[in-house]
């Protein structure tokens, strides 16, 4: 339907599909069913085009079909099946592999799609000014799939590349390809068809051509954070070189299906961007304005000599609607942290739903699902019903409405996310320290004196096997302390009263933990794992290190290993699920604090079984006789793992789809409807740039790091959006929509050239040409 004008391009995105190209929406929205579409021109103009539709339906059985077609179909799946899938993972790659920070990884992670969004503006030029739309789509392909690869081999760890330094240059390779690409792979299927004679055709290519998105999108959104979790390669417990390698060889079949095409292409030669013209246009006003002492009604009408008045009429209607774009960008800064924010919120929830584990990158398939849902919903529900009551009848008010629905979206994840920030570890306040004691010995720990703290809870003894917990020791003295116990066991040292000092700092947390040596101290961090959600686990036995050495196997269920040895007690982290404890002497693959698959254990003495889950912090003691066999054990769950169910995210995603529909399909839709026909590539471009610098302004905002808390930074980006839409609802009450039948009898447009096949779905703008040639 609406790839009408030969310079729509160059920025598009699935939305800009979804508005311009979707035959059967946009024959609603115009409310003339069966009706040439016609942009700009009176029902009485319309009407002397229907005469020759009957010519055109002969015309369109004559011609043959353009099977080429399925070629840039298939490329197009190819290449959203890799963006989506690589995108999906991005984020915990960042932080698991890479080791990034929260921070860093979302300052990234926006960074890459701040760019993405940006050159599709420079490709569009590339293409129409220089290279043609076939050429481009070809080379960037290339780019796009090189990047694709090293992005895959960088997260290799076994190859020792610089891997954040190759991982950058693989994203600002797909960046570019991705730049390249959007502007002109859908205009460049639109190229294959005869138009007029053949526009029911189009519009079925760009049905189909929508669904390809969709199923590349929904399939890769969803596979591919299976493909890291389930699979272990490389000495990991996940496998992010195949998650990244399975959409890399997507992109590389893209290029291939693509390339074989070029004999059925019908390929235009490049014609000149429309985008270059206004930026020159603009330019040339002001240059003209600053070096001339007449004066115009307008500034914009100094350039009027060099590009003809009607041109400089388009320019100042298309700056009078870029004034309402200003507030756009922050819509996009809440939107696009699905694969940020509310990622690492799903990172600290429980995905368990009892016949399936949903995985944290794997929630974002729920957007594209809501998307195809919610369309028809409010074109044919939501929007009628709202209209008798007076709501959603012009588009900047749904729009505005979209907006105040993406801040309450924000406003819902604050309070999930104060939920979860309710299940954290308490930490020690200032002045006051915590101690955790652990006796995984085979008899009981009798405390004779503490000194100078009477602590109630240790209750004089500690178990064979017990746990205490002290939560809130106050400091005597805020500046640290010492802390003398006095203690004797049966089964250390003949029973003999032994001593040890301990130095303790204000917010400290500290863990004890007794062995066959005696007493023994280290710091202990409690805390969840926020980046990954990966849970901890800390292993203790009776066994001191001068006695004996020897190794503590963990086998998953997966059949992964991870062997350490009675020396270390650091906390390990591992990836949740059941696992058999292992003790043995000898180990095939001998490692320490190592993760590698099973191959063959030799001498395995015992086992037990424990299960860990994601976001707790667990600490396992083990009573280990002389034989090296497991006696006793006891699991502790220090920190609670995550209880809450990520269905809770179900409410948000909601909501910023239902915002979605309103704010950007209807503001694509404004942006066209409100175009001059030479303007709306500009236009559109300008409209999903907002979307670029909207990641930006994440990038600043994380960078500066104003809250600690997750739930402060969603209720600051809620304030910010209704902030911006009240700014937004001041711009729009103050704009008055353009009616373009009056425009075309102000200009006197040649009914000749509106009868005309060439003008009739809006393919060439008259005035655009005539100026041209002038």
């Amino acid at each position: 339907m609406l790839i009408l004008a030969q310079n729509i391009e160059p920025v598009q995105e699935i939305y800009y599909v979804i508005t311009q190209y979707s035959f059967d929406y946009f024959r609603d929205y115009t409310e003339k069913r069966d009706r040439p579409i016609i942009v700009g021109h009176t029902d009485d103009e319309v009407s002397k085009t229907r005469k020759s539709s009957d010519d055109e339906e002969s015309q369109e059985k004559k011609l043959k079909y353009p099977y080429s077609v399925f070629f840039i179909i298939g490329n197009e799946f190819c290449e959203r099946f890799c963006f989506y899938g690589m995108r999906s993972i991005l984020t915990l790659y960042l932080v698991k592999i890479l080791l990034f920070s929260q921070t860093d990884a979302t300052v990234t992670y926006h960074a890459f799609t701040m760019m993405v969004y940006f050159f599709p503006l420079i490709g569009g030029i590339i293409s129409d000014s220089y290279l043609g739309k076939f050429r481009t789509i070809f080379y960037v392909s290339i780019i796009y799939a090189a990047g694709s690869i090293i992005l895959s081999t960088a997260s290799i760890q076994h190859l020792h590349l610089p891997m954040t330094e190759f991982s950058i240059i693989g994203l600002c390779l797909i960046a570019v390809g991705t730049g390249g690409i959007k502007p002109c792979v859908s205009a460049f299927g639109g190229d294959q068809f005869v138009l007029p004679q053949q526009a029911k055709l189009l519009a079925m290519f760009f049905s189909v051509f929508y669904f390809s998105i969709n199923a590349g999108s929904l399939l890769s959104t969803f596979l591919t954070p299976i493909l890291r979790e389930d699979v272990q390669c490389f000495g990991k417990t996940s496998c992010f070189p195949l998650a990244f390698g399975v959409p890399g060889i997507l992109m590389i079949v893209s290029v291939v299906i693509f390339g074989l095409g070029r004999p059925l292409y019908t390929v235009k030669k490049p014609e000149g961007n429309i985008v270059l013209k206004v930026m020159k246009c603009i330019g040339n006003a002001l240059k003209t304005k600053a070096n001339s002492k007449e004066k115009k009604e307008h500034w914009l009408d100094h350039s009027s000599k060099k590009y003809g008045q009607l041109f400089v009429e388009d320019v100042k209607a298309t700056l009078n609607v870029l004034v309402l774009y200003t507030p756009l960008p922050m819509f996009w800064a809440l939107y696009d942290q699905q694969g940020t924010a509310w990622t690492f919120q799903a990172v600290r929830m429980d995905g368990d739903i009892g016949f399936y584990t949903i995985l944290p990158d794997q929630f974002q398939v729920v957007n594209p699902l809501l998307i195809m849902a919610f369309i028809p919903i409010f074109q044919y529900g939501i929007y009628p019903a709202f209209g008798k009551i007076g709501l959603f009848k012009s588009p900047l008010e749904r729009m505005t409405w979209g907006g105040f629905l993406a801040a309450v979206a924000f406003a819902v994840s604050a309070f999930v996310s104060m939920k979860i920030e309710a299940t954290d570890p308490i930490m020690p306040s200032e002045g006051y320290t915590q101690i955790r004691f652990y006796n995984p010995l085979p008899c009981e720990v009798r405390i004779l004196e503490m000194s100078p703290y009477n602590i109630k809870e240790l209750n004089d003894t500690i178990p064979r096997m017990g746990y205490v917990e002290i939560r809130d020791l106050k400091l005597k003295n805020i500046d640290g302390d010492t802390v003398e116990i006095k203690y004797a066991a049966k089964c250390v040292q003949d029973d003999q009263t032994l001593q040890t000092t301990l130095s303790v700092k204000s917010k400290d947390t500290l863990l004890v933990y007794f062995n066959n040596d005696g007493l023994n101290y280290t710091e202990d961090d409690v805390t969840k794992d926020d980046d990954a959600g990966s849970p901890f686990l800390r292993t203790l036995t009776n066994i001191s290190p001068g006695e004996e050495v020897f190794s503590i196997s963990f086998l998953s269920d997966a059949h992964d290993l991870t062997t350490i040895n009675n020396t270390d007690i650091d906390r390990l982290k591992m990836s949740n699920g059941k696992y058999q404890v292992l003790i043995s002497n000898n180990l095939s693959n001998d490692t320490t604090n190592s993760t590698s698959p099973s191959k063959e254990i030799n001498n395995l003495q015992d086992s037990l079984e424990i299960n860990l889950r994601l976001g707790g912090v667990y600490t396992l003691m083990l009573e280990v006789n002389e034989n090296n066999q497991i006696v006793d054990s006891k699991l502790i769950t220090v920190t609670e793992p995550n209880t809450i169910s990520m269905l809770w995210l179900l409410p948000q995603y909601f909501i910023i789809t239902a915002a979605e529909i309103l704010f950007s399909i209807t503001g694509l839709e404004f942006s066209y409807s409100q175009a001059p026909v030479s303007m709306k590539s500009v236009l559109s471009a300008a409209f999903l740039l907002t979307d670029s610098v909207g990641n930006l302004f994440v990038v600043i905002i994380e960078a500066i790091q104003i809250f600690d808390k997750a739930s402060s930074e969603f209720f600051l980006y809620t304030g910010l959006m209704v902030i911006d839409m009240l700014l937004f609802w001041f711009l729009a009450s103050r704009y008055r929509y353009v009616d373009f039948e009056e425009n075309d009898k102000k200009f006197k447009l040649d009914e000749d050239n509106i009868t005309s096949p060439q003008y009739e779905i809006g393919l060439d703008n008259p005035v655009f040409n005539k100026n041209e040639e002038t």
